[in-house]
């Protein structure tokens, strides 16, 4: 399901097949958490701006409007009207983010809901049960994303759970999957995790390659250790990672952490960042991150980027895009994620191009601290 097309050192330029379309990587993947971009954007903006894959997750579409709906009307694909590929995350990363609200037990997790607190329990195989009904082209297994720092003893027992987890995970999706699905094609892939500790982390992903899965994603970073713990945690992974299979590291990030990250060869990302700074008006260019609020943009006749090809930069200026944030207009939101998805679309399209043309290195040091930087 993975082809791999070009390398530069660990940079790897390649394709994945899903149910849904071929997914040419490195990809960054569009969060649509509720089946929805927020920032008012419809399935028909997302392929305009050059989305390859829509990201939703399992535990927010459980809890409303449920799986039962979704999988009535077809799945996600036809409930969103969105006819490329389609990754739902397991749920797992509410095991870390509603912390205050769960309780973990080697079934599974009891939540509170944090829409009206009602009960709510999921474990592999509700999580795979809820996924097949979603529809997903790509199913992510349940695990527990541990908070860093952690005591050692305490991740390693939880790094052993959760490949006791994906065990089950990929026995109910065998399950699942021979009887009449929504997506036939649906993949599952296994998610690595162990700290930021090394030893596990080594252990816990050469233990789950055996398992010869679809896909591997590293979980687990980018939740409060410091860039270069995650760097150095990708670069001890990289060598026993499959390499015919896709990497994905989840919820990853700046445009400087794609960029690091794929130099360390990982093919698929994530991360809420870029639709949530353009709610606030932080807007990712090729000179670096704009505060479109400020005084300065006031009378300015220039686009967001003058580098930038998307909808938005080809019509808008500054000014008038300032004008809409500090006037509390929704169109603001609209404009602004749609600029910053089409910036992240765009920047995973040039890496290939970099890749194919043997420049990524001189890309990623011209770019890697650039685009991070605040103008």
């Amino acid at each position: 399901m993975f082809r791999l097309l070009n390398s530069q050192g660990r940079a790897r330029r390649g394709s994945v097949d899903t149910a849904h379309g071929v997914i040419e990587t490195p990809v960054f993947m569009n969060v649509g958490t509720q089946a929805a971009v927020k920032g008012g954007l419809s399935c028909d903006d997302l392929a305009a701006i050059g989305c390859q894959v829509e990201l939703s997750n399992t535990y927010h579409l459980h809890l409303r409007p449920g799986e039962d709906v979704v999988r009535n009307m077809g799945g996600l694909h036809n409930f969103m009207r969105w006819d490329r590929p389609v990754l739902t995350d397991s749920g797992g990363f509410q095991v870390f983010s509603l912390a205050k609200l769960r309780k973990i037990t080697e079934q599974g997790v009891s939540f509170a809901s944090h829409i009206d607190g009602r009960a709510v329990f999921m474990g592999p195989e509700e999580s795979m049960r809820i996924q097949s009904a979603l529809g997903a082209d790509i199913a992510m297994a349940f695990d527990e994303c541990v908070e860093n720092p952690a005591p050692y003893d305490y991740v390693q027992a939880s790094a052993r759970r959760t490949v006791r987890w994906l065990t089950r995970c990929a026995e109910e999706h065998r399950r699942l999957s021979s009887d009449a699905p929504v997506n036939p094609g649906q993949q599952l892939w296994g998610i690595n995790q162990g700290g930021v500790f090394e030893d596990i982390r080594v252990a816990n992903m050469e233990t789950i390659a055996e398992m010869n899965l679809a896909g591997y994603a590293i979980g687990g970073l980018a939740v409060g250790e410091e860039t270069a713990v995650m760097y150095n945690i990708l670069d001890i992974l990289e060598p026993v990672m499959p390499n015919d299979k896709p990497r994905y590291l989840m919820g990853v990030g700046t445009p400087g952490n794609i960029l690091h990250a794929v130099w360390r060869g990982v093919d698929f990302f994530d991360c809420v960042m870029p639709a949530r700074n353009a709610r606030h008006g932080h807007l990712f260019t090729w000179r670096g991150c704009r505060n479109i609020k400020n005084e300065k943009y006031k009378n300015d006749p220039l686009p967001i980027d003058e580098e930038c090809g998307c909808p938005v930069c080809a019509r808008y200026s500054r000014a008038y895009l300032r004008h809409l944030y500090k006037s509390g207009e929704i169109l603001a939101l609209r404009l602004g994620v749609m600029h910053n998805l089409y910036f992240y679309n765009d920047l995973m399209a040039r890496i290939r191009m970099a890749i194919e043309e043997g420049r990524f290195e001189t890309m990623k040091n011209d770019y890697a601290d650039l685009l991070d930087t605040r103008i």
